[in-house]
């Protein structure tokens, strides 16, 4: 497993992401908030985490929805997987809504995403006037079936 090094600046309390276990892919993001956060039945808010990074070009950052936190309270990220250009030096912030029928509260220091830090290639147009044929073609949505 290859390793880069990214600048990072902490205005938050909470310990920098890290990586759970030796095969995880992403590193859990925490909510830096002055006290807690009541997220009411598909209400969607943006919340900080008081981290600024600093990626090298030709990398990004996706911003990913935490499965526990999705599948025992219903709290998922929007605009998922969120994407962190290399170039932005903004503070990261998490996009949240809450998909279940209750109320749900979120605490300073709550695990709310997870972050994964990727490479990235650039596409370079060639204009064409016909692209190949395939099996598949122009099938799409569902045009293999259920089975």
């Amino acid at each position: 497993m290859s390793t880069i090094k990214v600048k990072i600046i902490n205005q938050s309390p909470n310990a920098l992401p890290d990586y759970a276990t030796e095969g995880s892919a992403g590193m859990d993001l925490r909510a830096h908030l002055p006290g807690p956060v009541v997220l009411k039945p598909l209400e969607r808010q943006l919340i900080p985490t008081g981290l600024y990074m600093e990626l090298p070009l030709g990398y990004e950052a996706q911003v990913r929805p935490r499965s526990g936190l999705a599948i025992k309270q219903g709290i998922t990220c929007l605009n998922s997987p969120g994407t962190v250009d290399s170039d932005y030096r903004g503070e990261i912030k998490v996009i949240l809504i809450n998909l279940s029928n209750e109320e749900q509260v979120l605490h300073p220091g709550d695990r709310i995403a997870q972050m994964v830090i990727s490479p990235v290639v650039q596409a370079g147009w060639e204009v064409v006037e016909e692209i190949g044929v395939t099996a598949r073609n122009a099938g799409g949505f569902g045009h293999t079936g259920k089975s």
